[in-house]
């Protein structure tokens, strides 16, 4: 939207990769759509690019594009008139900000990733 408004026309938007940030990805683990399979995992602090956190963060992408598709079904809009953006900035990233609040006061993710938050 922003390079949209500088006047350049930006195509294919549904074809855009989804952000796979902790919000999106912490609403996935948040209601139970993607499963710790070591639970106690939650507990420890992980390295951005390790092992959990890249699958996570595979996982949530690959939902995302799944996700896109059942909002616009339930909304009755295109993926040119609702693209994957829109169901990110008012859909999942809101949500799971919401929900993230919801089970942690402080809002933090659903996993504690060792970083000083520029990576995610």
């Amino acid at each position: 939207e922003p390079l949209e408004q500088a006047g350049l026309e930006v195509t294919h938007l549904d074809r855009l990769t989804g952000l796979p940030e902790y919000r999106n990805g912490g609403l996935l683990l948040d209601l139970g759509v993607l499963e710790l399979v070591d639970p106690q995992a939650a507990e420890e602090a992980h390295a951005p690019g390790g092992p959990l956190i890249v699958e996570w963060r595979a996982l949530t992408v690959a939902l995302l594009d799944r996700i896109a598709p059942l909002v616009r079904e339930r909304l009755g809009l295109s993926a040119d008139e609702f693209p994957l953006a829109k169901v990110l900035e008012g859909g999942t990233w809101a949500t799971g900000r919401v929900v993230a609040r919801e089970r942690r006061p402080d809002g933090r993710p659903p996993l504690r990733i060792a970083s000083d938050g520029t990576v995610f």
